[in-house]
């Protein structure tokens, strides 16, 4: 008998590679790429919004924008999960960053302190829509200028939250963690597992 199946909401082979880790059979939904994407799971951070309610809201939209889209698109309904993940730095949200600049400088930020790592997870089956919260700290060493401009050049930062990523080269940046090392990668497994038996599917 083969598995229950779900939608993963995100472009992320991260999370894709976390839900194969604990063995979650999924196909990918995928959203339009920003600078074209649908306003309802528009990141776009509200006036006065704390980090904890931003990441939640994003999260939460990106599951119910996920199970609206399969009616739209003629797709067999099952339950969709979305992942959000931000930093939160001094109670200041930071995103991905625009270029290769804006990431020296959200680099040259998190050097030598420490910040959060929250990740929302999201779940709408057309019957409810659940969360959890991830929240994380992370503490990076000091970094030269010169490790940051080596790591820019790489790339790596451009799509990370933060612009940096635990499980790739930034990890000699990191001093010290706690919380969920999944949750800092982008998909908090025991939260996703808790939300997947409250659905049903077993994790």
């Amino acid at each position: 008998m083969l598995p229950p199946r779900i939608y993963l909401a995100s472009r992320s082979p991260r999370r894709r590679e976390l839900l194969h880790q604990i063995g979650i059979a999924f196909d990918t939904l995928l959203f339009r790429a920003p600078p074209r994407e649908d306003a309802d799971v528009a990141e776009d951070v509200l006036p006065g919004e704390h980090p904890d309610a931003y990441v939640v809201r994003v999260a939460r939209a990106k599951a119910q924008g996920g199970w609206s889209r399969l009616a739209w698109r003629n797709l067999v309904p099952r339950p969709v999960l979305s992942a959000d993940t931000t930093i939160d730095l001094d109670g200041e949200i930071i995103g991905k960053p625009v270029d290769e600049a804006d990431a020296a400088v959200i680099l040259r930020r998190l050097a030598g302190r420490s910040h959060r790592v929250l990740t929302a997870i999201a779940m709408a089956d057309g019957q409810r829509v659940d969360h959890r919260l991830s929240v994380s700290e992370v503490r990076f060493g000091e970094l030269s200028d010169e490790d940051i401009r080596r790591y820019v050049s790489s790339g790596e930062p451009m799509d990370k939250a933060g612009a940096y990523g635990i499980q790739g080269r930034a990890g000699a940046f990191i001093a010290e963690i706690r919380g969920s090392y999944t949750g800092i990668v982008g998909l908090p497994l025991h939260e996703t597992a808790q939300l997947l038996r409250e659905f049903g599917y077993p994790a």
